[in-house]
């Protein structure tokens, strides 16, 4: 299952995220991932696993030209002209299929401007930014002369981004979510509804979970280093949820939210210099 993003490029509905794993666990992660069928992989600067993740692309036997890769710059290197050039020698590729800006801190404009033209120059397929919101989106959006492909943001039904997505949707721009399960969080997996589809369609609670993402139109990215779950976690498209049950689903929402941006985090992110050196 694909989407098509608003400059027609074709972003996979699920991929495997990276997040907090180790260069070695990225690498293994990738390569269980794509054998499992996954072909968007997405990773960031800050996670420092980016060569990992490039060497379980090149381990996994998979094309580069059918993976959907997806990377992410750090404020730090914003304003560096080479930060770009040094993501893709990390990840070795030629190009990233989706570029993000990381966090609204720093000179973020001066890091807009740079994956715009990144992306001019064929290095970057389409342009993502993520934890944007609020006045620092709007900011960003005015100011884009590419508007963004991408937002990535915390998204379950918890809490659906709806000021979010209510802003980027006159630009097309779609959302990947991040902590798609609630950060785990076992009130959330286990909510009755969950259970109930969950035995209605065979599924598990967070099959169920990570299907209703795809079908509201959100790009999802559950991280695992187990292959077993790994695997599960893909295994979400012998099914589809009826409209009774998304609207069901949809009673659920209750606004909470596991990662709150605050301004102190932002001037934090602004200076916290990152050791590449330490990726193995």
């Amino acid at each position: 299952m694909t989407f098509d993003l608003n400059n027609d490029v074709k972003i996979p509905a699920i991929g495997i995220g990276t997040f907090q794993m180790s260069a070695d666990q990225a690498q293994q992660a990738v390569i269980d991932a794509l054998a499992a069928g996954y072909r968007l992989i997405d990773t960031a600067n800050a996670y420092l696993n980016e060569t990992g993740v490039g060497r379980g692309m090149q381990a996994s036997g998979v094309k580069r030209e059918d993976i959907f890769l997806s990377s992410k710059l750090w404020p730090t290197v914003y304003t560096d002209d080479h930060a770009v050039d040094d993501t893709l020698q990390r990840l070795g590729t030629d190009y990233v299929d989706l570029m993000f800006l990381h966090q609204p801190a720093g000179d973020y404009l001066a890091g807009y401007r740079q994956l715009e033209q990144a992306y001019r120059d064929g290095k970057v397929k389409a342009i993502g930014i993520s934890n944007f919101e609020g006045q620092k989106l709007e900011d960003l959006l005015e100011h884009a002369e590419i508007k963004p492909q991408v937002i990535q943001a915390e998204a379950h039904p918890y809490f659906t981004q709806d000021a979010v997505r209510q802003m980027v949707a006159p630009f097309g721009t779609r959302l990947m979510a991040w902590f798609p399960l609630g950060h785990g969080d076992k009130n959330l997996v286990n909510e009755s509804i969950f259970t109930e589809l969950a035995q209605k369609y065979h599924k598990s609670n967070a099959q169920i979970i990570l299907r209703w993402h795809t079908q509201m139109g959100f790009v999802v990215i559950p991280g695992s280093t187990n292959a077993a779950h790994i695997q599960a976690n893909h295994d979400i498209f012998d099914f589809t949820l009826t409209d009774e049950d998304m609207q069901r689903i949809a009673s659920v929402k209750k606004n909470i939210r596991y990662y709150t941006p605050s301004a102190a985090n932002e001037e934090r992110y602004a200076t916290m210099q990152l050791d590449f050196a330490s990726e193995k």
